[in-house]
């Protein structure tokens, strides 16, 4: 059955796209031409030292194979998150997006793209359920289309799409006989992290006219929403903030209490990505809940600490 001329739109609108992005450090070679393997993964490095120089840090001592896939499974994350944040607000290229992975997945593969290339070599490498994959560019709809948190459950489907699927998506290549009883563990470090990223993440989001505060708990603690629009850092924010952040707490220890379950080179960095992340509610109590003006950022001298902790920690036991 041949593409039809619906998905050969997609496909041509998300090509342009993804080709405006592309920085001269990057070399594709002639269109259609298969990429280099090498330059594929250059690439997918680039784009998570520049978007998340956390995730980055926290995996770095991977061993190769299995960074370059971390690399590869990110990038793939961030062109999804990047299509809906950086797109005209249509769904056009994320359904082409989408249409690509369906293509990716069925063996059409485009290997003049660098996130594909780099997703075929590392699908070859590591066993993955597609699952998550698919939940991933789902959440990316909740974002796209507009949603409404009128619950704490809200929130944490929400942040089950968008995050705990990273979780998912990592577990072939960070713990891949463990996949199974770890599964909660990852969703709940992904709930977690989400979490965070919200309670930093509260102005600008504001200003991109989505709240992912629950609705539930503004009222509970009396903050409206002319306080959110405004800015307005006081008791019911505060009161509020601290009760999501005890929520994400809770779920950082349940997601790590069965790190030992992780093969030694995988224990390190999935704790420090976790400690990395955690270290954020405590930056933006520093900033005195300001996180409308300020953004809350865990130093790069705090993060040396933290690997060095657990570096000690490690060849203790």
């Amino acid at each position: 059955m041949g593409i039809n001329q619906e998905r050969l739109n997609h496909i041509t609108l998300y090509s342009g796209m993804m080709e405006e992005r592309k920085t001269a450090r990057i070399h594709r070679g002639r269109e259609g031409d298969p990429m280099l393997l090498d330059d594929a993964y250059d690439h997918c490095r680039q784009v998570i030292e520049y978007h998340s120089k956390t995730f980055a840090k926290a995996f770095q001592h991977l061993p190769k194979k299995k960074k370059q896939a971390v690399w590869a499974v990110y990038a793939f994350c961030r062109t999804a998150d990047d299509v809906v944040d950086e797109g005209d607000g249509t769904d056009q290229g994320l359904l082409a997006f989408q249409n690509e992975f369906d293509a990716f997945v069925s063996g059409d593969i485009d290997r003049s793209n660098p996130l594909w290339r780099a997703m075929e070599d590392t699908f070859q490498h590591f066993s993955f359920d597609l699952k998550p994959f698919y939940d991933m560019i789902e959440g990316q709809k909740m974002d796209l289309y507009g949603r409404q948190y009128e619950t704490v459950e809200d929130v944490l489907d929400y942040s089950y799409h968008v995050a705990s699927t990273v979780g998912l998506m990592l577990l072939p290549i960070l713990a891949p006989k463990k996949k199974e009883e770890l599964h909660d563990s990852a969703v709940k470090l992904g709930y977690a992290m989400q979490i965070t990223n919200i309670l930093r993440d509260v102005g600008e989001d504001s200003t991109l006219g989505r709240n992912y505060l629950p609705d539930e708990l503004m009222q509970k603690h009396g903050y409206t929403e002319s306080m959110l629009l405004t800015g307005e850092v006081n008791d019911q924010f505060v009161a509020l903030w601290e009760e999501m952040a005890a929520m994400a707490e809770h779920y950082y220890e349940e997601g790590l209490a069965l790190i030992h379950y992780y093969p030694l080179q995988s224990r390190m960095p999935v704790q420090a990505a976790a400690y990395f992340y955690r270290g954020i509610l405590g930056a933006a109590r520093k900033n005195g809940y300001d996180v409308f003006s300020e953004r809350a950022v865990v130093s790069q001298q705090e993060k040396k600490q933290i690997i060095e902790e657990l570096s000690s920690t490690a060849s203790q036991q």
